[in-house]
């Protein structure tokens, strides 16, 4: 993108704070660089992630900011292309003053960020890019993932799916770099417990035809499919998929569903079953109360109440700042060895289990929701989903991340203080 573009697409905010925190005004303010997606494959999933940190930002500025200072934002847009993602970073860095950086769902452009946050020492979190490899071979000691990846999905839905489909598998795989390790992470599982991965069908990013694939899926006839696919690429083949009659006629295991790929899709597209790490009816301590604020804050979005995206925004954003109270400073050293040591109770994160922060690998262990389409409350635009179960965090856990997951050393890290 030229820099012209760039600045184009640069928007700052200072949320305002109530009266009475003039002090808090006048103090130099903590700036978060927001590095989510306002075009491309994921500019829809990048709205959402960057409403869930702005809904965590409005808290903390009502209440003073954090350690006394308002909470500043840039966004940028990162095109959902890695090197624009390089680049936005850099700047939001070296210019625009930025000492944290948020956002991502694209894997590749999520690597891209974390290698420049790495050199300058800037605290990263990764807040929706689900890709093995972003808490594996490309963890960094400053960056952060929060939500589950290819492998956690693929543990609590791989050995149920063998025992009641069939061994055959076909996998459908986004051709780009989440949904490789993605696939590669399911076919590993699905070997292991006896199942034949007879193709893999690669999904070019940006398809909106998929006629010659759907017809060598017929051609192929597979037990079971696992799709790798995301974002518009994944709208487009659900509705072509469900034109053809196909989403009963195999099993399809969807690995990761986010809430902006589908919202507003007929029932008949949301074939299979797929994974979730939130959803807006879980009937837990604190969801209700959680969707009645978002309803308050995005009156006029098309998308009624909040998914997984929003969630994992929400909740990266919070759990920076709560760290940096708990810290005392806004020293990066200090921040990130309160985040390798984040717990937080289920009752208060909205999930069934107790999560917590892998010190090994920086992401985070957590709820891993199984959901299929609700064809019980077809009148309810918001219920698409059910909840046809869960895995605890351990159940679902990727160990191959503690291998390949070698973290810089704090001293080989640069110290900020911003």
């Amino acid at each position: 993108m030229k820099r012209t573009a760039i600045g184009a697409a640069l928007s700052v905010s200072v949320l305002a704070l109530a009266g009475g925190m003039v002090s808090a005004q006048d103090k130099k303010p903590i700036v978060i660089g927001i590095t989510s997606d306002a075009s491309g494959q994921y500019a829809n999933s990048g709205a959402s992630d960057r409403r869930g940190m702005m809904m965590a930002i409005e808290e903390f500025n009502a209440k003073g900011g954090v350690l006394g200072r308002p909470i500043k934002t840039v966004h940028i847009d990162t095109e959902t292309t890695p090197a624009t993602g390089s680049r936005v970073a850099e700047r939001l860095i070296s210019r625009e003053g930025a000492g944290y950086l948020i956002g991502a769902v694209s894997s590749g452009v999520a690597n891209a960020i974390s290698q420049v946050a790495q050199k300058h020492g800037v605290i990263y979190l990764n807040t929706n890019s689900s890709s093995p490899s972003e808490s594996g071979a490309n963890c960094h000691r400053v960056k952060f993932v929060w939500d589950g990846n290819g492998t956690n999905f693929s543990q609590a839905t791989v050995k149920t799916a063998i025992e009641k489909y069939g061994k055959k598998w076909l996998l459908l795989t986004n051709d780009y770099g989440w949904g490789h390790d993605t696939s590669a992470a399911t076919k590993k599982l699905a070997e292991a417990a006896g199942a034949e991965i007879i193709d893999e069908i690669l999904v070019p990013v940006g398809t909106r035809d998929f006629a010659s694939i759907l017809l060598k899926v017929q051609q192929t006839k597979p037990d079971v499919i696992a799709a790798a696919v995301g974002g518009d690429d994944q709208k487009a083949m659900r509705t072509q998929v469900a034109e053809l009659g196909l989403g009963d006629k195999y099993a399809w295991i969807n690995n990761q569903q986010d809430w902006p790929d589908v919202y507003g899709l007929p029932r008949d597209n949301l074939f299979g079953v797929f994974g979730t790490t939130w959803y807006y009816d879980l009937d837990l301590p604190g969801v209700g109360e959680f969707v009645k604020k978002y309803r308050e804050m995005y009156p006029d979005t098309s998308m009624e109440v909040p998914g997984n995206v929003f969630y994992n925004g929400y909740w990266a954003t919070r759990s920076l700042l709560e760290a940096i109270e708990k810290a005392g400073s806004t020293n990066s050293h200090e921040v990130i060895k309160q985040l390798e040591n984040l717990k937080i109770p289920a009752k208060i994160r909205m999930q069934d289990d107790d999560a917590y922060m892998n010190p090994n690998t920086h992401q985070m262990q957590q709820t891993i929701y199984l959901a299929s389409a609700n064809a019980e409350d077809a009148d309810n635009a918001n219920a698409l989903f059910k909840i046809i179960g869960h895995s605890d965090p351990e159940s679902a856990k990727d160990t191959a991340a503690d291998e390949a997951c070698k973290l810089e050393s704090f001293d080989d890290t640069p110290v900020t203080n911003p």
